[in-house]
């Protein structure tokens, strides 16, 4: 297989067909057609990068041959010939597809010209996709950490939604990590070179928020010293993330949807225009369908919100993926406080998989950075996890305050425990609030005999 870049040649004049194929062999492995019909039929079998085609044939023009071969690939490169050149003709092979346009008869300078530069940019943007496509995974998504069945439809819809301009609606529990998801839409989207602008509606008065979105005037308002863009016009070319648009005052929500349909809104105090190209990502925590029955919600701003919904699953529902998401967070923090926390017992970890996780991934990070720090040995063991977590563990029984040591209370519960079940040890773990497995090898650590 030749090494040299592909290029097909479309015309129905057998001397210009020649002619241009034996100026471009020596640089190019060169193929040639007669008509649309035999070009699209080596489309078919060979690997194309530019196709260089007659816009006037029989039969099959080069716009139709152009429009029919993109259909089937794509990344083609096209180049449109004419003798019959015009600024209106070129305009409309480009609108639907060509990446250039070449009057006839053909200038050979000029054309090698074209092809360095469209082989260049082709080269540009196959390595602009390759290299996403590797750093989906590291960068993409680094911190939304799952391989529960709920987590991959979550990255594989984040994926599909990131290439398109559709606006996205996360929605998911406080906590859930809807602006990590944000931001790996962004991140993987082609508009990552540009703006990813957070605004949190909650935290702002619908005043602030109006201006916080859109800019004012000078003069606008009281303090109003100076022109000030908005978030909207901030994030032109990029993406804007607003996180808890269900706290949205319903005067905002209106210049929100006006700048969704039709991309412009006027600045606080303005009467200019402003046009911008951004990429609107939402996210709430509650239910904005209901909230529309309610009346307290626009219909037509949650249709246009609700393109593409992703939900974030709520901790409690994936508990498999506890262990992966302590490990991140324990090396995160090990290496942000210069310590070496190895893991957690098997204890803890029971613990912490039976916890119910009412602020999600966000309090789970909290808690391993709060142990890390704290953390009296290399393993987080139940003594290091915070009283709500082990009271709601049945662990207060096991883990006292009282005076004697960590192990000689555990040995007593474990006893007290197993004297109260009659020696029933599924009995037992459930009054400790423990795994039967757990039990079990706390029993042979401590060598007890049955205990009735």
């Amino acid at each position: 297989m030749s090494d040299k870049p592909a290029i097909l040649i479309v015309d129905d004049e057998k001397n210009t067909r020649d002619g241009l194929a034996r100026a471009l062999k020596r640089s190019y492995e060169v193929f040639a057609a007669e008509s649309g019909a035999a070009a699209l039929e080596i489309l078919s079998e060979q690997s194309i990068d530019v196709m260089l085609s007659d816009l006037r044939m029989p039969v099959m023009d080069g716009m139709t041959l152009m429009q029919r071969a993109l259909a089937s690939a794509p990344e083609l490169t096209c180049i449109l010939l004419t003798a019959y050149g015009s600024v209106e003709t070129a305009v409309d092979a480009m609108r639907h597809g060509a990446t250039d346009f070449l009057t006839k008869p053909v200038n050979l300078k000029e054309l090698e010209l074209v092809l360095e530069r469209v082989l260049r940019s082709r080269h540009a943007e196959t390595e602009n996709r390759q290299l996403r496509e590797q750093l989906d995974s590291k960068f993409g998504m680094e911190n939304i950490i799952g391989n529960s069945p709920q987590m991959q439809e979550v990255f594989d819809t984040v994926r599909q939604v990131a290439g398109s301009r559709a606006t996205v609606l996360i929605q998911g529990e406080s906590g859930t990590g809807k602006e990590l998801v944000a931001k790996a839409i962004h991140q993987l989207s082609s508009r990552t070179h540009a703006a990813f602008i957070p605004v949190h509606c909650a935290a702002l008065s619908s005043t602030l928020l109006e201006s916080e979105l859109f800019g004012h005037e000078k003069g606008a308002f009281t303090g109003a010293a100076e022109r000030r863009k908005g978030r909207f016009e901030m994030a032109d070319g990029g993406s804007l993330f607003l996180d808890e648009i269900g706290e949205v005052d319903s005067s905002v929500q209106v210049k929100i949807l006006r700048a969704l349909e039709e991309r412009k809104f006027e600045r606080v105090g303005g009467q200019e225009t402003v046009e911008v190209d951004t990429r609107l990502i939402a996210a709430t925590n509650r239910d904005l369908k209901q909230m529309v029955a309610d009346g307290d919600f626009r219909e037509d701003l949650y249709y246009r919100l609700y393109v593409v919904a992703i939900i974030l699953p709520p901790l409690r529902e994936r508990t498999g993926d506890i262990p992966m998401l302590l490990k991140h967070f324990l090396d995160e923090f090990n290496a942000e406080n210069g310590r070496a926390v190895e893991g957690f017992s098997q204890d803890a970890l029971d613990l912490l998989t039976a916890y119910n996780w009412p602020g999600n991934v966000r309090e789970l990070r909290n808690l391993v950075e709060q142990t890390v720090v704290l953390a009296r040995s290399k393993r987080i063991g139940v003594r290091d996890l915070p009283v709500h977590i082990r009271e709601a563990g049945g662990q207060k029984a096991v883990i006292s305050m009282e005076s004697g040591t960590l192990e000689e209370m555990e040995k007593q519960a474990i006893v007290q425990a197993l004297r109260v079940a009659e020696g029933n040890r599924t009995r037992a773990a459930e009054k400790l609030g423990i795994s039967r497995r757990t039990l079990h090898r706390k029993i042979a650590e401590y060598g007890f005999a049955e205990v009735r």
